[in-house]
């Protein structure tokens, strides 16, 4: 067997980066533990001139794979984006007993797969990648994926396999949510470029097409929190034992629950470890960008800022949520799991 194709199957130092439907090839990039680590995203961003990488035949990769017999355990952070999710991913990879990898590029794929991909291809590969992305440097170590926002897409059917582990479903209220995204330029950018996937993705989750092309920064905010949340609540709705549901703006209130997301992971923890990790420095500077100092002040500052200066968008954006709750169950289920305390 080919060198490279036996070394896929011993680390997670051949990371899967990419799968191109059409040649049905995986490709693969070489990451140092350090590499993930640092890692913010998984994607496009971690490449470099120099990274080393190769294409190789799906059923090449599937045969090492049987041969290794590799097992499909990793655990899931699923999320609705700007909510604290790098930040959650790298507490966790901070503990010896986790191997953090946040948005790996390839899941991206399968949340939003090409017609030409048929059930049978997209199940199969799908379990490869899984069993690949369960990889870790250490024997003792559990596998915890962060996926990108839109992932949630999956969640369902990912929390519905027979070996589905214990995931964390990662949100904040949709006021709340509104405020984070209006506070900074760049995430108003963000929400206005993925808008139409998400206004196609809500339409096809309640089974009508919306005429309106007239909807306000706060309505689509409001749409936007509404298409995310509802991929969780249909997770949750699957397999509510084993998602703990996290607010991330409770979360901050009392960062001491990051125990509780060790413990439903199935990582022992004693008080002393969680407090070291909160002192670290991923709680004072910003996970996705960590030269950059950023702490809780500092966010709550950022959102109160943008409450007064937006609050007529945001009181659309609510407004637009109470008419569509009342029309859609599926948007007054993602109300309803917004305003409920997780446990």
């Amino acid at each position: 067997m080919d060198k490279l194709l036996e070394s896929v199957t011993q680390s997670p130092e051949l990371f899967p980066h990419t799968f191109d439907v059409r040649s049905d090839h995986l490709t693969f990039i070489r990451l140092t533990r350090t590499d993930y680590e640092n890692a913010s995203f998984l994607d496009t961003r971690i490449l470099t001139p120099k990274t080393p990488s190769r294409a190789i035949p799906w059923h090449l990769v599937a045969k090492s794979i049987d041969a290794a017999q590799l097992r499909e355990h990793c655990r899931f952070i699923f999320h609705i984006g700007h909510v604290g999710s790098t930040l959650l991913s790298r507490l966790l990879g901070a503990h010896p007993q986790v191997f953090a990898l946040r948005e790996p590029m390839v899941l991206r794929t399968f949340a939003n797969p090409p017609p030409m991909f048929s059930g049978g291809d997209f199940d199969d590969r799908l379990t490869g990648i899984l069993k690949l992305l369960s990889r870790t440097f250490d024997a003792n170590q559990i596998s915890v994926v962060k996926a990108t926002s839109f992932v949630s897409e999956l969640a369902a059917g990912l929390m519905s396999r027979s070996c589905a582990l214990p995931a964390v479903a990662l949100y904040v209220s949709a006021e709340s949510y509104m405020a984070t995204i209006l506070g900074g330029p760049n995430s108003r950018q963000e929400a206005k470029m993925l808008a139409p996937s998400r206004i196609d993705r809500l339409q096809r989750r309640l089974g009508q097409e919306w005429r309106s092309t007239s909807w306000s920064e706060g309505e689509i905010l409001a749409l936007s929190w509404a298409c995310e949340m509802s991929a969780l609540a249909e997770a949750i709705a699957t397999a509510r034992e084993r998602i703990l549901q996290v607010d991330f703006d409770q979360f901050l209130n009392d960062p001491t629950a990051l125990s509780d997301v060790f413990r439903h992971f199935g990582v022992a923890v004693s008080g002393g470890e969680v407090r070291a990790i909160l002192a670290g420095p991923d709680m004072h500077r910003y996970s996705k960008a960590p030269q950059y100092a950023y702490d809780t002040a500092l966010r709550v500052a950022v959102l109160n800022e943008a409450r007064t200066v937006h609050a007529a968008e945001i009181r659309r954006g609510l407004a637009w949520l109470d008419r569509a709750a009342s029309q859609y169950s599926v948007v007054g289920q993602a109300l309803t799991l917004g305003q409920t305390r997780p446990r």
